[in-house]
């Protein structure tokens, strides 16, 4: 008996099968209970994994199904091999598929290898990679060889830790958490770890892969995720380095007011967030604030961290109006892009104790900020936008809940 011979032409069989008994036949016919924890997702229905596993190894030529005491249904047995086939199962008690919020927690806690002092860049690369493509309405699964082609490119240019263009670690490691998938192989998935197995396995099979399609949507439909997700990368691995030549590469550099990427001339993004959208928002912020007053986010660098997400968060809150209620009149014309003339304001400095977080920050015409940073009135000014921060973003949230 051996897992490993099991491959996707197997399983789909025993989703056949189960599909034309219905799910309580099939189980009572196999000797298996439903799944407590890991469900297999397909083509919009679930299947106990454990269940499918059993019965697709009866398939492989020679043998029988196996019962369920034959074998494990854990992430590291059943579960894991059909991952390892391209399979998306559900890991929340059997009840739902990861939600999009659990895979950007794991795209923001990687774990990397450390071993020279300081964070390896393959994943964060591979990632920032995959979210300008979703970004950009590209194709989410590619084969191997596009990504190979892309991805060694990306390491020679912007493996500033001595990184090799070894694509296949970075693919397998993020495969392992959950947050790529690969399909169109015959063998399970290896682990990152180890040297000659990996490029092997990535040269024999030449799988199809990419983003897992939750992930992938919430990056390309989600400004405000999209932007917290830089954020978390770029301040926890590229610490003490530039990373704008790599984010102009991926075509994420230049997106921070609206989260999209825009030319000259193009027509203006509506200035609206919804209040569920915000909310994520500062969700992803406060997390984050969090991690770093506890210490999680190591940093090397004393400069002042200025979030892409509070800033995006505050231009869609203000509907591009100046939000200083005393302003007189903020400027008619409009940017190349086609933008409110706006500038996000601290409106208490980070140097002096404020947060980098919408309840503290406004968007100002350049009349009013220079009020604010240089006028003689500029002490009641800013008494004035630390309540009009704090209103505005409570009524945000208020509508969310």
């Amino acid at each position: 008996m051996a897992l490993t011979d099991i491959t996707r032409h197997e399983v789909e069989k025993a989703i056949a099968e189960c599909d034309r008994l219905g799910r309580d036949a099939f189980l009572r016919r196999h000797g298996f209970r439903r799944a407590r924890r890991y469900l297999l997702s397909y083509e919009g229905r679930s299947y106990d994994s454990k269940a499918i596993v059993g019965a697709a190894h009866g398939f492989l030529p020679g043998q029988r199904p196996l019962a369920a005491s034959d074998f494990s249904g854990g992430a590291a047995h059943a579960a894991g091999l059909l991952r390892s086939l391209g399979f998306d199962l559900a890991d929340e008690d059997g009840v739902a598929a990861p939600s999009p919020d659990d895979l950007v927690h794991r795209v923001t806690h990687l774990k990397v290898n450390r071993s020279s002092g300081h964070p390896a860049l393959y994943q964060p690369i591979a990632l920032l990679w995959a979210m300008g493509r979703a970004l950009r309405g590209e194709p989410r699964l590619l084969p191997w060889t596009e990504t190979e082609e892309a991805l060694k490119t990306l390491l020679e240019r912007h493996g500033m830790r001595g990184e090799r263009p070894r694509p296949d670690y970075p693919v397998a490691s993020l495969h392992r958490v959950g947050v790529w998938t690969l399909r169109d192989h015959t063998q399970p998935v290896p682990t990152a770890h180890g040297d000659t197995e990996v490029r092997r396995w990535f040269a024999a099979n030449r799988p199809l892969g990419g983003l897992a399609e939750p992930l992938h949507d919430v990056l390309r439909d989600s400004g405000v995720t999209r932007l917290a997700v830089i954020d978390a990368l770029v301040d926890t691995y590229f610490d003490g380095l530039d990373s704008t030549p790599l984010l102009a590469d991926v075509g994420l550099a230049d997106i921070e007011s609206t989260g999209l990427p825009e030319t000259p001339g193009s027509e203006p993004e509506p200035w609206l967030i919804t209040a569920a959208e915000y909310e994520r928002g500062c969700r992803l912020i406060e997390q984050r604030e969090a991690e770093t007053r506890g210490g999680r986010v190591p940093r090397t660098t004393l400069a002042p961290r200025r979030s892409r997400a509070a800033r995006h968060l505050v231009l869609r809150r203000s509907n591009g109006r100046c939000e200083n209620p005393q302003c007189a009149g903020q400027p008619a014309d409009v940017t190349d892009r086609n933008h409110p003339i706006l500038e996000v304001d601290h409106v208490r400095d980070l140097a002096g104790g404020g947060r980098d977080h919408p309840g503290q920050m406004v968007a100002l015409c350049p009349n009013c900020h220079a009020v604010k940073t240089r006028g003689s009135t500029r002490e009641a000014l800013r008494e004035i936008l630390l309540r009009v921060a704090a209103e505005r973003h409570d009524a945000m949230r208020d509508r969310s809940r």
